[in-house]
């Protein structure tokens, strides 16, 4: 046997991981797939319904009778070839893996600390016996159970979790949106800084190695008694990059819908929404932090003062905190208003004036009203929305898959924000690293339309603020 037969592994596939990434199948280059009979059944058993589980599910079968299409029983004895996918990130030549299906019971029996036919022990006794038929090889067992990992390492099985989808090993290493300049950027680069107007925008070019480090539309700042708040435009090849003096949002004669922003953060994220050349906006923060606040005030001045955009639509994924309230009556929008406790707060805010009375703040409220749509996740596929301004709220719950479907809904003209806070994840199965908000903030930071920042400060109250940071 060679030393490549060798190093190959054989990946147990619990029915989770095929149920959250239905391309996992595709994804352990040259490795060999294992699926158990017992999660044959639960796939049969979840592809009904319109849920993007099912969805997920029927896809999987999809491709597994692609594989299995034509072929006879002994091929599938001896396993069926998997086909390589480009962008499994195999580099070193060798030939994709085979998919194994469990054609004939196994022999194993579980210790009698783990009785029963439960689905997950079922996996776990053909574990075991693949390990006794496998023993130049290893068996790991891969599932998004956290439970199952458990009971499988008691056993002594190897288990890991599915990571392929995993955008970093650690949210802290996620992009901010904003980075320090030195203390000596002005001693350093100030000799060859090129500076120009363009109407009321002050422009800078710099060079040096610094800008090797920087992103386009990221948000640099420089502390003192002069702060220099500014924003990349563009970074050359040549080492150069073209840098814009950010609005001071803090001021009063610049506020957004009656709005200033109250920290640095808030005005590099005032920036960004109200920038025509960035059509889509990331922002992550704590509770308290303005993100809904901002967005919407944005949102409402390029809708109603500058006609940019013709409505707002604003959506979120309905994952309960606690317990489910049940079904709710009404259309579309009636049955998500009680999900948009966040936007109706907000609004308050922004409509809370004392010109004209209470008459007037009714009618502000009843222009808003038809200016703003609230729309559900579940109707978005297949939909071009032109000319919109699209809040998607709680962004956090989301997965990639998800994420990828709402916002390539965007057509011209239309501006995307994401607003959430990955420490407040309710989605089962989704974490800080695979959450589809944190995979959109990484793989969007090169592109030139784009822009991200975190917001950090607690802006809502000293009791919010405190409860934050020690609860």
């Amino acid at each position: 046997m060679s030393d490549v037969e060798v190093a190959r592994k054989v990946f147990v596939l619990d029915t989770n991981v095929l149920m959250h990434d239905p391309g996992s199948l595709f994804r352990f280059q040259e490795h060999d797939v294992f699926l158990p009979m017992v999660v044959l059944e639960e796939l049969d058993a979840a592809k009904k319904g319109v849920s993007e589980v099912a969805r997920n599910v029927r896809q999987v079968s999809r491709f597994l009778d692609e594989i299995i299409a034509d072929a006879d029983v002994s091929a599938i004895e001896e396993g069926l070839p998997l086909p390589q996918v480009e962008h499994s990130g195999r580099d070193d030549g060798r030939p994709a893996g085979h998919l194994f299906f469990q054609t004939r019971p196994h022999t194993s029996h579980l210790p009698d600390t783990l009785p029963g036919n439960r689905p997950d022990n079922s996996i776990l006794a053909t574990s075991l016996w693949l390990q006794e038929l496998h023993r130049d090889r290893r068996v790991i067992l891969v599932s998004k159970d956290i439970n199952l990992r458990i009971k499988a390492h008691t056993l002594g099985i190897p288990a890991e979790d599915y990571s392929n989808d995993k955008v970093l090993d650690d949210v802290n290493l996620l992009y901010t949106g904003e980075a320090r300049l030195p203390e000596d950027f002005w001693a350093r680069y100030g000799e060859n800084l090129e500076s120009w107007q363009e109407g009321t925008r002050t422009y800078y070019r710099v060079s040096g190695d610094i800008t090797g480090q920087w992103y386009a539309n990221q948000c640099l700042y420089l502390e003192g008694e002069r702060p220099f708040e500014v924003m990349v435009r563009s970074v050359a090849d040549d080492g150069s990059a073209v840098i814009q003096l950010a609005v001071d949002y803090q001021h009063a004669s610049n506020a957004v819908w009656g709005i200033s922003a109250r920290n640095r953060e808030q005005n590099f994220a005032l920036n960004l929404l109200m920038d025509p050349d960035i059509d889509f906006v990331s922002m992550l923060g704590t509770a308290g932090t303005g993100k809904t606040l901002l967005a919407l005030a944005a949102g409402l001045v390029q809708t109603l003062e500058d006609k940019r955009f013709r409505e707002i639509i604003m959506t979120r994924v309905t994952v309960p905190v606690g317990e489910d309230i049940g079904f709710l009556p009404g259309t579309e929008e009636e049955k998500m208003t009680p999900w948009m406790g966040a936007l109706m707060d907000n609004l308050e805010v922004l409509t809370d004036s004392e010109v004209g009375g209470e008459w007037g703040r009714q009618a502000t409220n009843d222009l808003l009203t038809k200016r703003i749509k609230i729309r559900s996740l579940n109707f978005m596929r297949g939909r071009t929305f032109l000319n919109r301004y699209i809040i998607i709220d709680e962004a956090q719950n989301l997965t990639a898959k998800q994420m990828k479907t709402l916002v390539t809904r965007a057509g011209p003209g239309t501006k995307v924000v994401c607003i959430g806070n990955v420490g407040q994840i309710d989605t089962p199965y989704l974490t800080e690293t695979t959450s589809g908000l944190t995979n959109v903030v990484d793989r969007f930071k090169d592109w030139a339309h784009s822009g991200h920042i975190t917001l950090r400060r607690g802006e809502r109250s000293r009791l919010a603020d405190f409860a934050a940071t020690e609860l």
